[in-house]
């Protein structure tokens, strides 16, 4: 499936270079493209793109503003975030705005497939940097969940342990058949527990899933243990 593309990026010279580029790339057709904020919802009105590729600091309406708008007036188009900065003021308001992937401009043109393909999946499209960035602002501050440290963490807002762990898995960037084949459930049980958790949880999408584990201690390094 050829998935359709808007591009939003405040500097001509790298949005242009930009859609030049996707238009090189397998399965991606750009539809248009927007030099700030505001341009880019009434790209999203005019031509029904699935992906947005949104960058961030831009004048008028910025990203996170864009990205919010666009998530709550056109749910059919997903926002992945191309942008220079991975800093927390820029990732964490990205992401509860409704960003489903999240890229650094220093992503290559396969990167920025895979992590289209992903969000229109259903899936996360973080950057390599980005998941990073996200772990080590987690292992950088306390565990909100387990407390004071002792035993193993309670899962929050109410999830069963199962819910917990699907949730971890979602972290960890599995898609729903692979969240089945490792648990030995049917993928019918799977979205059963997304959708739970989901409820639970206060969550709308994968990516904010994501963060919340990440933010929640559930999430850790491959290596790490709760402690």
């Amino acid at each position: 499936m050829t998935a359709r593309v808007v591009v939003a990026d405040d500097q001509a010279v790298v949005r242009e270079g930009i859609v030049m580029l996707l238009g090189l790339l397998p399965g991606i057709e750009v539809v248009g493209s927007a030099k700030d904020g505001e341009e880019a919802v009434a790209q999203v009105a005019e031509h029904a793109p699935d992906v947005v590729l949104m960058d961030l600091r831009m004048p008028r309406c910025d990203g996170v503003e864009a990205t919010r708008r666009i998530r709550a007036e056109f749910p059919g188009t997903q926002v992945v975030v191309l942008t220079t900065f991975a800093d927390d003021e820029s990732l964490f308001p990205a992401l509860r705005a409704g960003a489903r992937g999240y890229l650094t401009k220093d992503a290559g043109g396969d990167e920025i497939v895979r992590a289209v393909q992903a969000v229109l999946s259903g899936e996360v499209g973080l950057s390599p940097t980005v998941q990073r960035r996200l772990l080590e602002q987690v292992t950088a501050g306390p565990l909100v969940a387990g407390g004071d440290g002792g035993g193993e963490p309670e899962p929050p807002d109410g999830m069963t342990p199962r819910e917990a762990e699907v949730l971890v898995l979602i972290a960890e960037g599995m898609s729903n058949a692979d969240i089945a084949r490792a648990l030995h459930i049917s993928q019918a049980t799977v979205k059963s527990h997304i959708n739970n958790l989901f409820a639970k949880a206060g969550l709308r999408d994968r990516a904010q899933a994501v963060r919340y584990a990440y933010m929640r201690g559930l999430a850790r390094p491959p290596g790490r243990s709760f402690t």
